[in-house]
């Protein structure tokens, strides 16, 4: 019997109240006991399913909030002792048009019909996780709070789905030793359901349909019942992984010779170990990352610091428990500073453990890595949080860097509250952080703090902070955009819906602003103002097929005190410039095979004059390949100099199965002179097992070298070049 069928029978119209619905109340579905497993073969038996609950009460958030959803879905739950099952059947009445495009692990799936299924294993409201999968059976997820999405986050779970000329239908199985929760006769998860429809950019939820809501609203969730006799052992994942590299010999950009060609090994094993049910930690000894997909280039035509994301596994999960501050400007830690410097290279972790997870009303994390080479340090965090009201919380961290390779020890904490409200149907979240470091570097104690508010609603969308930054406020382990200063920040966003001429949703900012004063001044004088940058768009544009367009003004102001080197052989002399530039920017919709994105600015640019020029392509198949290449280009005249800044890149994806895929990834800027090439085979032959099998590589642009990439000599002298076979192997007893 096919899938379809033995989960809901035959299909309704989505709009037929006479549908069946789940037991109990609306915001309530009851996961019924079974002996053994169904099936992951998308074929059951009905017996198995027609005992289970059903959830068919969707209704749209966008693009009509409140009314039934256009197409109908069916929505079931059992669970035996060791997993959860939830079957999804999305019936489609013009099933042709299904969108599905994607086959690798953690793809976008935002471009695809996809459901999404949403678990709060510990029913406070406060955190869950998301499992997201496309007809083609793609597997994505993530771990959410009030304050954060992290997308990085990877569990052991499994879907299966299939498709026919009525729908497609995808069978989630999720172990409960993937989540964290306390067991009990009373036990329940928070869960919701949402369903996307790509050729429409319709989004059906079950909770949450407001628009102001969202699956990612936790408040609105609903509620899992009938799990009073499971529980979730105190068991341990060890995951050892032993790893071959040969690199070539490295050369300098005339194609100098700096070292020597070789061969290594190397074997080291991570372990995850449930201290207690709501309790984990983490151990990793001989850690490596050679895996990671390499950061993306950026043009940075200023004199500060670019902020980049964590990638590596070890640092990812449960990662929103130690965010402190605020992203790309202040953060008391932030991960990269361990294991990594400033330009990316790699510094050895020797070993490593964290411990995170909750204990009654307390988020606890705790993470200790020890780092060798030049670096030679023990980095240690230690972050708490206590809930108060429904989802809010007082908390406080602290980090400390000590060792044979840091001089003296470094030193930071602070303390920070959040209260995300919802004051009748809208939402308000009142932040604040205090926060302070002591370094042999700095004497007494450096002090930052910031006060901040957020409106994110439909109608209006505002945020407005306050800060200020102590000239020596440096966290050892944490990020900070630029000290010794006043800085606000915020946006004013209206975004009415006039239901007219193709058009979704208006967008217009009015406007947003990131201004920065001197530290002993005023952010009131413009005189004492350091940088500024202020951001209108006067008219903007979401269309019902999903594409975008805004207009862009932005003015912008730098006072450098002394002069600094904007590019290769261009210096800025210290001074206060202003400078306005125009442009415009379109995203098309996902939904297409063929996607694009441009982005166009004019204007003056410090004392003389820039034109900025951006552009992306992206062709999608039916599932295995995905081809698209970027451009950039700034086109910059000053008084004394004139330059080109260029960035391009290409990236090809293909996914041989859900399980298979191979990624090759080329970069280049004329700054720095080099083209860099990342090849990533990545298989896996049962899940929690991965085979990795990487070719990273870089070569010389530099117009002064002897021979240029492509030249066959300047390949054959690379700056860098490694390759690298890893297997990890799961042992989950």
């Amino acid at each position: 019997m096919p899938l379809a069928a033995a989960i809901i029978g035959r299909p309704v119209r989505a709009q037929d109240s006479t549908a069946s619905r789940a037991a109990g109340p609306d915001n309530a579905i009851t996961a019924r006991a079974i002996a053994s497993p169904p099936p992951m073969d998308a074929r059951v038996e009905a017996a198995v399913w027609s005992r289970a609950d059903s959830i068919t009460a969707f209704r749209q958030r966008d693009p009509n909030e409140g009314t039934s959803a256009t197409e109908r879905t069916v929505v079931k739950v059992l669970h035996d002792h060791d997993a959860l099952y939830v079957a999804v059947r999305a019936w489609d009445r013009d099933a042709g048009r299904i969108r599905a495009t994607q086959l690798r692990r953690d793809a976008d799936l935002s471009a695809d019909d996809n459901v999404t299924i949403l678990i709060d294993s510990f029913h406070d409201r406060r955190s869950a996780y998301l499992f997201q999968t496309n007809p083609n059976g793609a597997r994505w997820d993530a771990q959410i709070t009030t304050q954060e999405t992290n997308q990085d986050w990877n569990g052991i779970w499994y879907v299966a789905t299939s498709r026919d000329a009525s729908g497609w239908t995808a069978i989630f199985r999720i172990p409960f030793r993937t989540l964290r929760f306390s067991s009990g006769a009373g036990a329940a998860f928070g869960f919701n359901v949402r369903r996307f429809i790509r050729r429409k950019n319709e989004e059906d939820l079950w909770r949450g349909w407001r628009r102001t809501e969202g699956i990612d609203r936790l408040l609105t969730e609903g509620d899992l019942f009938g799990l009073g006799g499971v529980s979730r052992a105190r068991d341990v994942d060890v995951e050892p992984y032993v790893l071959a590299t040969a690199h070539q010999a490295p050369h300098d950009s005339m194609l100098d010779r700096t070292g020597s060609a070789g061969v290594a090994g190397k074997v080291g094993a991570d372990a995850k170990i449930a201290v207690s049910p709501t309790l984990t930690a983490d151990l990793t000894v001989n850690t490596d990352f050679a895996q990671v997909e390499v950061d993306s280039q950026v043009i940075n035509l200023t004199r500060f610091p670019t902020f980049f994301p964590e990638k590596r596994e070890f640092f990812l999960e449960s990662s929103g428990i130690f965010e402190f501050g605020f992203n790309q400007k202040a953060l008391l830690f932030y991960s990269r500073r361990m294991g990594l410097t400033d330009s990316g290279a790699i510094v050895p972790i020797l070993a490593g453990a964290r411990l995170y997870g909750r204990a009654g009303p307390w988020s606890i994390g705790v993470i200790d890595a020890r780092t060798g080479g030049d670096d030679d340090a023990n980095d240690a965090v230690v972050r708490v949080k206590h809930d108060l009201l429904d989802r809010s919380y007082v908390g406080a961290m602290a980090t400390m860097r000590t060792g044979p390779g840091v001089r003296g020890t470094e030193i930071a904490g602070g303390v920070d509250a959040d209260f995300p409200l919802v004051i009748g149907t809208q939402n308000i979240e009142p932040t604040v952080w205090v926060a302070g470091t002591r370094t042999p570097a700095s004497p007494g104690t450096q002090i930052a703090w910031r006060a901040a508010t957020d409106f994110p609603n439909d109608l209006f969308d505002n945020f407005v902070a306050l800060a200020r930054y102590d000239a020596g406020f440096a966290p050892t382990l944490g990020f900070v955009s630029r000290a010794g200063a006043w800085e606000t920040y915020g946006h004013v966003d209206f975004m009415p819906r006039p239901h007219a001429l193709g058009i979704r949703q208006l967008e217009f900012e009015l406007p947003s602003w990131d201004i920065y004063a001197n530290h002993d001044g005023s952010l009131l004088h413009a005189r004492d103002w350091q940088n500024a940058t202020i951001e209108w768009h006067p008219i903007g544009a979401m269309f019902e097929s999903g594409d975008d367009f805004q207009v862009l003004i932005i003015r912008d102001l730098d006072a450098p005190t002394d002069t600094f080197s904007l590019a290769r052989g261009v210096a800025i002399q210290r001074g206060r410039y202003w400078w306005t530039q125009a442009g415009a920017q379109f995203q098309s919709s996902l939904g297409r095979p063929i996607s694009a994105a441009a982005l166009f600015s004019t204007g003056t640019f410090y004392n003389g004059h820039s034109t900025e020029t951006d552009g992306g392509l992206t062709w999608r198949s039916s599932g295995h390949l995905i081809l698209s290449v970027g451009a950039s280009r700034t086109d910059v005249t000053l008084p004394a100099a004139h330059f080109v800044a260029v960035q391009s890149t290409g990236r090809v994806e293909y996914a041989f199965t859900t399980r298979m895929d191979l990624l090759a990834f080329a970069q280049y800027e004329n700054a720095l002179h080099r083209s860099d090439f990342d090849f990533r085979f990545h298989w896996t032959p049962v899940i929690g097992d991965d085979l990795y099998v990487v070719w990273n590589s870089g070569y010389t642009n530099d117009p002064l070298s002897p021979f240029r990439f492509p030249d066959s000599r300047a390949i054959a002298r690379p700056l860098t070049a490694t390759f690298t076979v890893k297997y990890v192997h799961r042992i989950a007893p």
